[in-house]
């Protein structure tokens, strides 16, 4: 049995423009990943609350990272993101977002000493509650129950299995909480450059990687102190950064009580579109005006209020489908995964209904295609986006994870080859996704990660992928 799609009664055709979309237009269309909550009236009851509670990001915020992205895409900047495939409530302690920040910072550090360039960071955290899966039930220990879809939905126990809606609810307080803690921390120093020894290097005993790192520590103090001596020291912009939160948007009940009419902030920034020219009057020879054409620019928008950055997987990204639907009429930020089943038509066609106006920055491919395709796949679909006319501002990202719990070699096989893909020289190389847990010793993978979602990468390894990262920046093997 797999996640069949879900056909509703009627449907609209999809179109380029926003005149036909709402927040809940995807519910128009067949859905993948469908979920069965057996009692409408508690989803009804919990989305009501959804729609009653304030932001947990603002406008404002948004469209510092989509201008933060454009500078990725015209490749002035870096990407990373990182963070856990499968968050889960628990994971909302201090202990467990610090560990996650501080190696963040690390591996940007890294990056920035790679590419000599700065460097957009973005958590998977603060609401990747969401588990796509192949099949609504799952064998454990030989009994058939419904299969674990994240904590936004029902819990790992086996006695927690059954879909509860009131989830939805705790995903948002558990969310905001995370985003809370984490502002907090920016804004008390936790990432301030002048002391980058303090975010430490957790469970790393690899002596030849803490050399490294700390000799990219000592280089960048002595920067700063020479700095301070001939009185160039920017000590205010060196004691925080822009730290921004991402989510696959999954479960769509969830997305649209979060998706707000908003006003646009003054930071946004969008090409004009083209308005036809007005017909001219046979009798007065004047302009005649179509009520149906806007002549006032946009005011408001759609936001997406949940996070700053969303991503469609490679299960949900089809055309005529639900989630595409719903992506094309947000003004966030927006990644599509990017496979082997990914023809460049199809690429395309998809780029043309979320990014109809071709906004460089709106759009992030996330490619993951495995050592035996990227070769191949990966050219392919950068001369698709490249070709002149087409969606040439876009950013786009190698995903790494480990495909042994205890093996590298071959991850960083996949990585070098998916850098070479992307381009021979350095800064042709956008940005990269990694799935990480924070800190983790090699032995820990499987006992705590495997169960709730594919081995990852523990804090060793996401750093070593850094250094690899920052290696083919500088030309050397890291």
């Amino acid at each position: 049995m797999t996640m069949d799609d879900h056909v509703p009664n009627k449907g609209i055709s999809n179109g380029t423009s926003h005149s036909d979309w709402s927040p809940s237009s995807w519910r128009t269309k067949p859905i993948k990943q469908p979920v069965n909550y057996g009692n409408q009236a508690l989803v009804d009851k919990a989305t009501a609350k959804l729609r009653r509670f304030p932001p947990i990001v603002t406008p404002t915020e948004i469209w510092k990272l989509r201008r933060a992205l454009a500078e990725v895409a015209q490749g002035k900047a870096f990407l990373l993101q990182g963070g856990d495939c499968a968050e889960l409530f628990d994971y909302c302690n201090d202990q467990a977002i610090d560990s996650k920040v501080k190696l963040l910072l690390q591996m940007s550090l890294v990056l920035i000493w790679g590419g000599n360039k700065p460097v957009v960071r973005i958590a998977r955290m603060a609401g990747q509650y969401a588990k796509p899966r192949s099949s609504p039930m799952e064998t454990v220990d030989g009994k058939q129950m419904p299969s674990f879809r994240g904590d936004i939905l029902n819990g790992y126990p086996s006695d927690q299995r059954a879909i509860d809606p009131d989830r939805l609810v705790q995903a948002y307080f558990h969310s905001a909480a995370t985003l809370n803690y984490l502002r907090a921390q920016l804004a008390s120093g936790i990432a301030d450059l002048h002391n980058p020894m303090e975010w430490e290097l957790g469970h790393v005993g690899d002596l030849e990687l803490q050399q490294k790192y700390t000799k990219i520590v000592e280089s960048i103090s002595e920067s700063l102190r020479f700095m301070r001596t001939v009185g160039a020291d920017t000590a205010g912009q060196l004691e925080t950064v822009d730290l921004f939160t991402s989510h696959e948007g999954l479960l769509l009940e969830y997305e649209e009580a979060l998706t707000r009419k908003l006003k646009h902030p003054s930071n946004r920034n969008v090409p004009p579109t083209p308005k036809p020219a007005p017909k001219v009057s046979p009798l007065t020879g004047g302009a005649l005006l179509n009520p149906s054409i806007p002549q006032d620019p946009e005011t408001t928008g759609h936001y997406n209020t949940s996070a700053h950055f969303l991503w469609v997987g490679d299960r949900t990204r089809q055309p005529d489908h639900a989630h595409i639907e719903y992506f094309r009429g947000i003004e966030n930020p927006i990644g599509i995964k990017v496979g082997p089943t990914t023809t460049p038509a199809d690429l395309t066609q998809l780029l043309d209904i979320v990014d109809p106006r071709r906004e460089t920055g709106k759009v992030t491919l996330i490619t993951r295609y495995g050592e035996a395709k990227v070769a191949e796949l990966l050219p392919q679909h950068i001369a698709a986006v490249r070709q002149p006319g087409t969606h040439s501002g876009l950013a786009m990202r190698s995903h790494a994870r480990q495909h042994a719990v205890h093996h590298l070699g071959d991850q960083n096989a996949v990585f070098r080859r998916d850098l070479l893909g992307i381009g021979r020289r350095a800064e042709d190389t956008q940005g990269v996704r990694l799935d990480f847990g924070g800190r983790l010793q090699d032995e820990d993978l499987g006992a705590r990660y495997e169960t709730f979602c594919d081995p990852r990468l523990n804090e060793k390894q996401a750093l070593e992928l850094a250094f690899l990262v920052a290696g083919s920046q500088r030309g050397t093997e890291g």
